[in-house]
């Protein structure tokens, strides 16, 4: 009889060690391939090919077109949300001068009638008294004597017996943010930016794909490259070009127009497509056992 251990023990009520393994528990790692990267001359948006590529002060690529789309969708959102916000705020001012209203109101029928025995009579333009002297159903706005007899027989069903928890409108924000980098950005911050395409013919014949080059040291640009870009007139060079001879010289290689070091805006490198724009090439999960289905829940793991 073969010896009892967790490889051909299945008659337990818990999970062996090598039945978890199997069924994928705990944190599983993965290293990201190339497929999972985004190309440095791919818009963070569509993750598409650059098409009339437009660069933040931060160093994020989007594509004119689609950048243009999401700073006009945050403006409309803008604009949802502060017309709600001043909506929300004069429905409750206007609730609470009715409240007042309607409290002098009661205060001065109280007073009439504990001195000289008159009915009262109320100005609620929504008062609708029927033959038991109560309003209906659907009304909201209740007297003194109304809530007396909601609070004594207990009928939570009805509207104007039910609490409200209206949901709050906050304020937003009043300015549009990168949708990469999270910071405020401006329309008028954006520049575009123009790579230097390798027009070799060796390059022409190996790829239909779009290869392009450093215009001052000919390396053709990749992921592994930190690239520069100049916001004064937008050619893009390799980091080691831009600290030796722009930091320099102060002019463009290219076409020759001056620049300054803050015009030297380093290009966010390509990052992965799914999780973030940074240098986080590993993709972590954690599973959890579901209690008796015996299948794993998927869920993001931890960061330590």
């Amino acid at each position: 009889m073969p010896q009892r251990h967790s490889k051909n023990n299945n008659d337990l009520a818990f999970f062996t060690y090598d039945e978890k393994r199997k069924l994928g528990y705990g944190t599983q790692r993965e290293r990201l391939g190339r497929d999972s990267i985004k190309p440095f001359d791919a818009c963070c948006l569509c993750l598409k090919p650059l098409i009339d590529p437009m660069c933040c002060q931060k160093g994020h690529v989007f594509c004119k077109e689609c950048i243009l789309e999401c700073l006009l969708a945050q403006k409309k959102d803008i604009q949802r949300k502060l017309a709600a916000h001043v909506a929300q705020q004069k429905q409750g001012k206007e609730e609470e001068e009715e409240k007042l209203m309607l409290q002098k109101a009661r205060e001065l029928d109280a007073f009439d009638q504990q001195n000289h025995g008159a009915v009262p009579q109320y100005s609620d333009k929504n008062y609708n008294k029927d033959k038991n002297g109560f309003h209906g159903a659907n009304s909201v706005k209740t007297t003194s004597y109304e809530e007396e007899a909601l609070r004594t027989m207990k009928a939570f069903w009805l509207p104007s017996a039910t609490p409200e928890a209206t949901a709050k409108v906050e304020a937003p924000p009043s300015t549009t943010t990168c949708p990469e980098g999270k910071e405020n950005l401006k329309l008028k911050t954006l520049f575009p930016i123009y790579f230097t395409e390798d027009s070799s013919e060796d390059k022409k014949s190996k790829s239909l794909e779009k290869s392009y080059i450093c215009p001052s040291c000919k390396v053709t640009l990749t992921n592994t490259l930190s690239l520069t870009a100049l916001s004064s007139c937008g050619h893009v060079f390799c980091k080691k070009c831009a600290d030796k001879f722009m930091v320099v010289d102060k002019v463009c290689l290219v076409c020759n127009k001056g620049c300054k070091e803050r015009h030297l805006v380093p290009l966010q490198k390509g990052g992965t497509g799914f999780a973030g724009h940074d240098d986080h090439l590993l993709a972590t999960d954690f599973k959890h056992l579901g209690s008796g289905s015996g299948l794993g829940l998927v869920r993001p793991a931890m960061k330590t």
